[in-house]
């Protein structure tokens, strides 16, 4: 399968920058979540904001997006800061295998569909296990440990 990614627009790009700086210092808007990290080609820290999937205690990364700059990151890197500056903690961050994701994805849809519809591979909250488990390789999904 090619990897799909749908890049956001220069709108949405700016707009994530402020609710990113928001998180930074602390102000979650729906959920959102600061988290940074290491290139996989420079070594430096990048910022992004996420929206932190909790799913009976456990904490998971989803990339609606699909195959993400943050994604392939994570994926090099393996592990992430989470949380505002100055309060961030260092998580070891596990790529799931796809036939773990569909109960995570069903429930990151469920919360944040309003905010990703558009950008999940045709996914929706009512979408059927046959279909989850059909674009689960397009999507991302990180536990944090």
């Amino acid at each position: 399968m090619t990897p799909r990614y749908d890049a956001p627009s220069r709108t949405a790009r700016a707009f994530n920058t402020l609710i990113r700086r928001l998180a930074e210092r602390g102000v979650s808007i729906q959920g959102s979540t600061a988290v940074q990290v290491r290139g996989r080609k420079s070594g430096r820290p990048h910022r992004i904001v996420v929206n932190l999937l909790t799913v009976e205690g456990r904490r998971y990364l989803v990339s609606p997006r699909g195959d993400s700059q943050w994604a392939r990151n994570v994926r090099a890197a393996g592990e992430v800061e989470v949380g505002a500056r100055g309060h961030a903690h260092r998580h070891r961050a596990v790529e799931l295998p796809d036939d773990a994701k569909p109960p995570l994805l069903r429930a990151y849809l469920r919360r944040w569909y309003w905010q990703v519809k558009g950008h999940t591979g045709g996914l929706t909250p009512d979408s059927t296990d046959t279909e989850l488990r059909a674009a689960a390789g397009s999507i991302p999904v990180f536990e944090l440990l």
